[in-house]
């Protein structure tokens, strides 16, 4: 978990929430007996779908459930214990509701969450230049580039997705989640309910005793099964180092230093843990080419999308997350690769595009 200031969210009392279909509705007040803790956070509405979205895995992620629109659930493991939360806007406002015993340290987070540390000022004058992100920005000027502050929820999944698809990458979480996981508190429990059967992922303790064995099973080969088990052993230290940083390039060659952990995974880790504006997504299949067309108008590789993000540092992924969904389809015409699955006894021509 790093260690992060405690971030103050604006309370209120007594805000509505939402029935099955995302309407509010009359609540509880907040600490009233059999209630959960509760807290808004003021002129955050607009920001879930995509906060909450870059940290899904697939649909099916037993950690992250939209059951609307600006409308989730999130399921994470705290300093102080396991925490189930659920987020939705209300007005200009987004109410949120945690229950378990980590609930008040993920209440105090959710300003980070929603990206209330993010300062995009600035930013509007560097995408005047650039038509296809200068209306991108004006579409989302609610958008913020959140931070989980949980470097272990961050970094097992990075390793995971190294290298292979994401359906495949997701998978294997899931598989793994559904052996290692935890019950999640509050209405996790509750049959039929909107969180039902959501989980809380492993302490990095519990991820570094995996059986090598259970990691083949979920379809993750040896070497990103090692690499993940010699970074869980080091997140005490790797805190504190990390902690000890002073800007995203320090952190992106500490998390370097770690065995099986290159560009792409201390990326992933910079953009999920930390909220990193500027920590882009280099080394993956699809972004170097999107960013590269958006801005150029040709497909480029890491080194040509690098040189087209330069204008842009300090802001180079709040670009890729602009622009990359309006470019997308471009990477689904491209050929697919063949990969061999990890698991044994299990077929090797099954055609999939490569994830770096």
């Amino acid at each position: 978990m790093t260690s992060s200031p405690r971030a103050t969210s604006r309370s209120a009392t007594s805000p509505p929430a939402p029935d099955a279909e995302g309407q509010p509705v009359a609540g509880t007040r907040s600490g009233a007996a059999g209630s959960p803790a509760q807290r808004t956070v003021l002129g955050a509405a607009g920001r879930l779908d995509m906060a909450l979205g870059r940290l899904a895995k697939g649909p099916a992620d037993p950690t992250h459930r939209r059951v609307g629109a600006q409308h989730w659930w999130r399921a994470t493991r705290t300093p102080d214990g396991p925490a189930l939360l659920e987020l939705f806007d209300h007005h200009a406002d987004v109410v949120t509701r945690a229950w378990g015993e980590g609930a008040d340290w993920a209440l105090d987070q959710v300003p980070r969450l929603l990206g209330e540390q993010d300062d995009p000022s600035g930013f509007a004058a560097l995408a005047a230049d650039c038509d296809l992100l200068r209306r991108a920005h004006h579409d989302h000027p609610q958008w913020r580039i959140g931070a989980t502050d949980n470097l272990t929820e961050a970094l097992a999944p990075a390793v995971i997705e190294q290298k292979v698809t994401g359906p495949e990458a997701f998978g294997g979480l899931r598989s793994l989640l559904a052996k290692y996981a935890t019950p999640a508190p509050g209405p996790a429990a509750t049959p039929d309910g909107p969180a039902h059967g959501m989980v809380v992922p492993p302490t990095a303790e519990q991820w570094a005793h995996i059986p090598s064995f259970e990691f083949t099973r979920a379809g993750v080969d040896g070497r990103r099964a090692a690499a993940l088990v010699r970074a869980m052993r080091r997140v005490p230290s790797l805190e504190r180092a990390l902690g000890r940083a002073t800007d995203g390039a320090e952190r992106s060659r500490l998390l370097q230093t770690q065995p099986g952990i290159g560009p792409w995974t201390a990326a992933k880790v910079l953009q999920w843990a930390y909220g990193d504006p500027d920590a882009w997504s280099v080394g993956d299949y699809h972004a170097p080419a999107l960013i590269s067309l958006a801005l150029t108008g040709q497909k480029g590789d890491d080194a040509f999308a690098d040189e087209a993000l330069a204008p842009y540092a300090g802001h180079r992924y709040r670009v890729e997350l602009l622009v990359t969904p309006l470019v997308a389809h471009a990477a689904r015409r491209g050929a697919r690769r063949t990969l061999p699955s990890h698991v044994p006894g299990v077929g090797v021509n099954r055609r999939r595009s490569w994830r770096r």
